[in-house]
């Protein structure tokens, strides 16, 4: 069966380092040469990736040089400074110790209102987006991206995304696309699971496909918000993170590097099952296991995955041991590395598929999904996790999202800036 993985071929990848102006760099030449207007109040939407060249956080730069009037700072998942793990709240508003501003806790948001209540408090008259993506759907920081754009659209102020490079290039796409009924803050837009796209491109996408159907705005003319798009410069689809002469931050406590975010779109679904993803580790998601895994059923596991000649990818058993609040805390487990050999032919979806499949198969005992049906959230609906459970092999689960890979490619080519 020949399967189509939504990628464009491209004849020529990067081979060299460039360096890229990212859209902040961009809006602050534009601050300097009096092109923004400095008389009204800014609220900043951002977190530790949010820096300047020399690794400086953009908000204390800005309060530093006293650019523009900055009314708040409003952190996503993990808090502005990063202080917050998985799922924790920072709490409600504080000073800043560092920089005297208001911040916010935006990750406590559940509603647009939510987002234009702080908009309100604060006397924010636009916003500011910039934070760096991983390029996977749920990854929260572009629901967050979603959710705020939808509280200035209430608010009727103006947003404001600088954009920042997709760190696993902007031509890969692959997976199936969020079903109303599976919409959550792991994927609040029919997108699918590798989109391939900057925050900027997705912006874009969703103030013209997405907002004009949100609940909350039903009641408004326009159900679009005021949007503008800082671009980048010298920023091209195929370049993968290293290209771009941008040193890398941490996106969150388990985000660390960027081959994790290689796997990510692909190895992130194992959250969904009762397997550690590897939270807890050095490596997380790039080694994934349990402790009912070891010795011989482990090397015929490993065996088995190789057998499948994945493109661009090996794997290799691997112990760790989990540490803090994770699944199997304390207990050694067995599992495996994946070692991605080549990035370009590399595809992370597929490759999670498979590794899913070859969990049931060889450990149809004990390997199960979480109760909850969190899997349904991260792969946008029931289809995954009915044909996991129904038998079905890796390749026909890949062949049944293809058509809405296709339909999403069409709409996704009308909004590429680069």
């Amino acid at each position: 069966m020949k399967l189509s993985f939504g990628f464009a071929a491209v004849s020529l990848f990067s081979l060299a380092s460039a360096t890229i102006r990212t859209g902040f760099e961009v809006w602050d030449e534009a601050i300097g040469a009096g092109c923004v207007d400095k008389s009204l109040n800014y609220s900043m939407i951002v977190n530790p990736t949010s820096v300047t060249r020399n690794l400086e956080l953009e908000v204390d730069y800005l309060v530093r040089t006293k650019e523009l009037n900055l009314v708040s700072v409003i952190g996503p998942e993990h808090g502005f400074r990063g202080s917050g793990q998985a799922g924790e709240s920072i709490g409600g508003d504080y000073v800043d110790p560092i920089n005297g501003l208001t911040v916010v806790d935006g990750y406590n948001f559940k509603t647009a209102a939510n987002w234009r209540d702080s908009y309100i408090r604060t006397g924010t008259q636009v916003a500011v987006f910039d934070i760096q993506d991983v390029g996977s759907r749920f990854y929260t920081y572009i629901s967050t991206m979603y959710d705020s754009m939808a509280g200035a659209a209430l608010a009727g102020i103006k947003y404001v995304v600088l954009d920042r490079p997709n760190p696993i290039g902007g031509i890969v796409v692959d997976g199936g696309i969020v079903s109303a009924g599976s919409a959550s803050f792991v994927g609040r837009t029919p997108i699918t699971q590798q989109h391939g796209m900057t925050v900027g491109e997705l912006a874009l996408l969703f103030n013209n496909e997405y907002l004009s159907s949100h609940p909350e705005l039903s009641g408004l003319a326009n159900k679009k918000v005021d949007l503008q798009v800082i671009k980048m410069q010298g920023w091209t689809r195929d370049m993968f993170y290293e290209d771009t002469g941008l040193k890398w931050v941490l996106t969150s406590p388990n985000m660390p590097t960027i081959d994790t975010t290689m796997v990510y779109p692909g190895m992130g679904m194992i959250e969904g099952t009762t397997i550690s993803e590897g939270r807890g580790i050095t490596k997380p998601f790039e080694i994934i296991g349990a402790n009912f895994i070891k010795d011989v059923p482990m090397k015929n596991w490993v065996d088995g995955l190789n057998a499948l000649n994945l493109p661009g990818v090996i794997f290799r058993p691997q112990y760790f041991t989990p540490q803090g609040k994770q699944k199997m805390a304390d207990t050694m487990c067995g599992g495996i590395e994946v070692h991605v050999t080549d990035r370009k032919s590399f595809r992370a979806i597929p490759t999670g598929i498979a590794v899913l499949c070859s969990l049931r198969d060889n450990f149809p005992a004990d390997f199960t999904l979480t109760t909850n049906n969190y899997i349904d959230s991260l792969t946008g609906s029931s289809t995954l996790r009915n044909l996991l459970n129904s038998g079905a092999n890796y390749q026909t689960i890949v062949q049944s999202y293809q058509d809405q890979l296709a339909q999403f490619l069409t709409i996704r080519n009308k909004y590429l800036l680069y």
